[in-house]
């Protein structure tokens, strides 16, 4: 509790969802155990989340690819989404989740990838070519303090700190 922004209740109902996520053998071993990111994935928090398998990446401690979650990555998750984070918790995530390429900056390549995963990628919903560079263009300009391109995380704090509804956009309920 000390270490994550949830009540002990929330915490214990945390546990219970991460043990039915389990197949009934493991889940007396629930807290040494991973859930696979398909099994995260049917979460209902998620399924419709376009950010969905980038959230799995962020917030599983392996390395290997995968995308599972132990018990504490699943805690950190929720704790993350929670009503009780602080602004700046919700940003550092949410700007890991953004940064697809994992490099520490938002530059034109995770722009357009964060613009497709919010607008769809229908064919319908799809920007062109010359409406997606304006927005890059756009959100660049907002953003880029530096002038270098890409969007850092103290940047995109600065920016999502002048955005009063990004924390309550930024949850999942347990």
């Amino acid at each position: 509790q000390e270490l994550t922004f949830l009540s002990k209740q929330e915490i214990l109902l945390a546990y219970k969802r991460f043990s039915e996520l389990l197949p009934k053998e493991e889940r007396e071993n629930a807290c040494s155990a991973r859930v696979p990111k398909s099994q995260i994935l049917t979460l209902p928090e998620l399924r419709a989340n376009p950010f969905q398998h980038r959230i799995c990446r962020v917030f599983s401690t392996l390395d290997d690819g995968d995308d599972s979650m132990s018990f504490e990555d699943f805690l950190d998750m929720l704790s993350a989404f929670s009503d009780s984070a602080t602004s700046d918790v919700k940003s550092h995530y949410a700007f890991r989740i953004f940064d697809f390429d994992d490099d520490g900056t938002l530059d034109r390549k995770d722009l357009e990838k964060l613009v497709n995963c919010l607008t769809g990628q229908g064919e319908e919903s799809r920007l062109s070519n010359a409406e997606m560079e304006q927005l890059i263009q756009n959100i660049l300009e907002e953003s880029d303090i530096d002038k270098d391109g890409t969007i850092n995380l103290s940047e995109f704090q600065h920016v999502v700190s002048r955005s009063p509804d990004f924390a309550s956009s930024f949850k999942i309920v347990l």
